[in-house]
């Protein structure tokens, strides 16, 4: 058995009707404007939408110089789509003979359903399942719609419009927010960003943020997607939309609100759905590339940047500047950031030194204002950056000199050229040049007033251009072992063995139901050992002093035995006590010994298994230093988790340290991943800590593990 990541046909296109219709039916039209039932009217007649448009209100006989029908009944087609606005009392037969009527996607604007109480809840699944019954695509309800400029649909109320319409653009916006997505269209206008079609989603009954995601990402409207989430309800969708995004080469940048417990609780409460882990969404998002932005600022900027369409998959940062001040605050910024700023060849950095003696050419390049005296060193510092230090992206800072009648001009002539000689690099420009903005930008460059921004804007270009490098790459298959799981949570040593048998190597050990055995366990073993109190419900056994480390010989074991069992009897009467454990014990001070490591699993209520690796011991709970994936993933993904650890230095030979077994900790960790995802929905959790990695190829042990179960039904 094994574990397919390729995603199956999801069915995005279905969502045709609702964002790309011929005819457009209003139930609850309104011969007012500005009314709910009356903008969308207003809106496609004043923009010239590319279709019909049918109005239903029995009490008038047009509506906005349009001819009314009286009914669902009455309209002389099915049409491709219906806004719904009318109580929510009467949406529910509205939609019902919508689907009668053959009417295949419908957007309810209607409110009071799982937004509000129990009561709204209930209802929204009766309105869901008329959907499901009659195959209608439904977006709401509690929603404000759609608009798909490119066809001039308005299938929304909002009235972020009244500011202005659409510039042209492919960026398109999905969000669960009605408000703060047609906020951010607001806010992409006003930067003169194209945004051509946005879909607002509300309380997801029937599609989802991820369907909307997928119909993105396979829509040659949209180029780059800006997605707002509170929670995501539902996961193999939004799994699918993410994969089918990276392989279609479109970045999404998406702000995933509820990080805290108060926000998480409030997410909840406004769109009905499941905030989940956010440490969880954090690791699916990473797994698929997706930016996250922090701001709606930060957010266009990164949407801006990627409008440009060049990811580099090896992300390396120069810099030419005639400020030092901002070179080293560029530099700052890229750290942060994570992107590598190599230094110029020597023999580019003497060439530069020769044009201008007192320049600093290593990276970033400060030609100094001198060049502005000799206007034809630009080119040639410039050609150096792209050239001979071979960035793949390139930050250009000029501040106010840009926009300078006296330089200006020939900057802008210069810059011209050189971005046209290499048209493959990511070009930025860091200015304070207004005027001089919408000019550089059709020439091929990203403008930013803030080189900080710039650089934020381009280290999000390099996480997609490796994301996207990384979906060339087909996914081996992952092995899936056969898990049969006890009856009720099992003890220590059967956690262990169950978790050897997959692949996850447990310290050597054997489990005694007496002192005798236990001494003869110890001999073979060979001292010092590790004594352990065993029972399935005593699962944190440090608390009660059910460890006994350091036993060094025949007479101990005896006494340690006893030890163990008259704690476990005064501190957990009740548990079943198997025996004790005695086990090897592997030294984690001085030379050669092992690192220790925390290994896990639990599972989400939205995306299942998940895996955990961080620091062990005490570490994982002060550092919290972990990475998380959804299950299953091979050893080379269980590498680059290991490696993404801030402890990382730890396992390779930071301070003089022997590198430790990396191979042998992603190969269990992988190991635990094909565990959990073959174990089914019983398994509620794996917690392998401490896990013992060895020096280089000594392997790695668990040194401790519990397995919790969900009961049998």
């Amino acid at each position: 058995m094994t574990a397919d990541a390729a995603p199956a046909n999801a069915g995005f296109a279905s969502l045709d009707a609702l964002v790309r219709p011929r005819s457009v039916a209003v139930i609850g039209a309104s011969d007012e404007p500005a009314r709910i039932g009356g903008r969308p009217i207003a809106y496609m007649k004043e923009r010239g939408f590319h279709g019909e448009i049918w109005p239903v209100n029995p009490k008038r006989a047009t509506v906005q110089g349009l001819t009314a029908f009286p009914s669902v009944e009455a309209l002389p087609a099915a049409p491709d789509v219906a806004i719904i606005a009318v109580p929510a009392e009467h949406a529910i037969p509205t939609l019902d003979s919508l689907g009668k009527k053959g009417c295949r996607a419908v957007i309810v604007f209607s409110a009071g359903f799982a937004e509000m109480d129990a009561a709204g809840a209930e209802a929204q699944d009766r309105l869901t399942a008329v959907a499901k019954r009659h195959g209608i695509r439904l977006l709401g309800p509690n929603c404000l719609g759609v608009f798909n400029d490119s066809i001039r649909f308005y299938g929304t109320f909002t009235a972020s419009f009244e500011k202005g319409w659409p510039v042209p653009g492919r960026i398109g916006v999905a969000s669960q927010s009605g408000a703060y997505g047609t906020h951010v269209f607001a806010a992409a206008l006003d930067r003169g960003l194209g945004m051509q079609v946005c879909i607002t989603t509300g309380n997801e009954a029937e599609v989802a943020l991820g369907d909307v995601l997928g119909w993105m990402a396979q829509a040659p409207e949209v180029d780059v997607i800006c997605a707002y989430a509170e929670g995501i309800r539902e996961s193999a969708q939004f799994i699918a939309a993410l994969e089918l995004a990276r392989r279609n080469r479109k970045p999404i940048v998406m702000m995933k609100v509820g990080r805290s417990q108060l926000g998480g609780a409030a997410a909840q409460s406004h769109t009905a759905s499941i905030a989940g882990d956010d440490a969880v969404t954090q690791a699916v998002l990473d797994e698929f590339g997706v930016v996250r932005a922090r701001t709606t600022e930060e957010m266009l900027d990164i949407a801006y940047a990627a409008s440009r369409r060049i990811y580099p998959a090896r992300n390396t940062l120069g810099v030419l500047t005639v400020s030092g001040g901002a070179g080293v605050l560029i530099s700052d910024a890229a750290e942060a950031a994570g992107i590598a700023m190599p230094p110029m060849p020597e023999a580019a950095q003497e060439k530069l030194r020769g044009l201008v003696p007192f320049c600093a050419p290593r990276n970033p390049v400060d030609c100094t204002a001198q060049v502005t005296n000799n206007l034809p060193l630009i080119t040639e510092f410039a050609e150096s950056v792209a050239t001979d230090g071979g960035y793949t992206s390139i930050l250009s800072f000029w501040s106010q000199t840009a926009a300078g009648r006296s330089v200006g001009p020939a900057l802008h002539q210069q810059m011209r050229a050189i971005r046209a000689a290499h048209p493959d690099r990511l070009w930025v420009m860091s200015m304070l040049a207004p005027n001089k903005t919408a000019d550089y930008e059709a020439d091929g460059w990203v403008c930013f007033e803030d080189p900080s921004r710039a650089v934020t804007a381009i280290a999000a270009m390099g996480q997609y251009g490796a994301s996207f490098a990384k979906a060339e790459q087909p996914r081996a298959a992952v092995p899936l072992p056969k898990v049969v799981l006890p009856e009720t949570t099992p003890s220590e040593a059967v956690a262990k063995a169950l978790l050897a048998e997959a692949g996850v190597p447990a310290v050597p050990e054997h489990a005694c139901s007496d002192s005798e055995a236990a001494v003869a366990a110890a001999a073979q073993i060979g001292y010092p050992v590790v004594l352990k109190i065993l029972s399935p419900d005593i699962l944190h056994k440090s608390e009660i002093g059910g460890v006994l480390l350091d036993v060094a010989n025949a007479e101990q074991v005896k006494q340690g035995f006893a030890t163990l069992l008259d704690r476990a009897r005064h501190h957990a009467p009740a548990a079943r006590i198997e025996g004790v454990l005695v086990a090897k014990q592997i030294p984690t001070k001085g030379e050669g010994a092992a690192v220790e490591m925390a290994l896990g699993v639990f599972r989400d209520p939205v995306f299942g298994p998940v895996a955990m690796v961080g620091l062990g011991g005490i570490f994982i709970e002060v550092l919290k230093d972990v990475a998380f994936r959804r299950c299953p993933f091979d050893t080379m993904e269980a590498e680059r988790m290991v490696r993404s650890l801030r402890g990382f230095p730890l396992l390779d030979g930071a301070r003089g340290r022997p590198k430790a077994d990396v191979a042998a900790l992603a190969k269990a960790l992988s190991a635990l991943s094909a565990f959990a995802a073959a174990a089914g929905p019983r398994l509620a959790g794996v917690d392998v800590n401490p896990l013992l990695v060895l020096p280089d190829g000594q392997g790695c042990f668990a040194a401790d593990a519990v397995i919790e179960l969900q009961a049998a039904r």
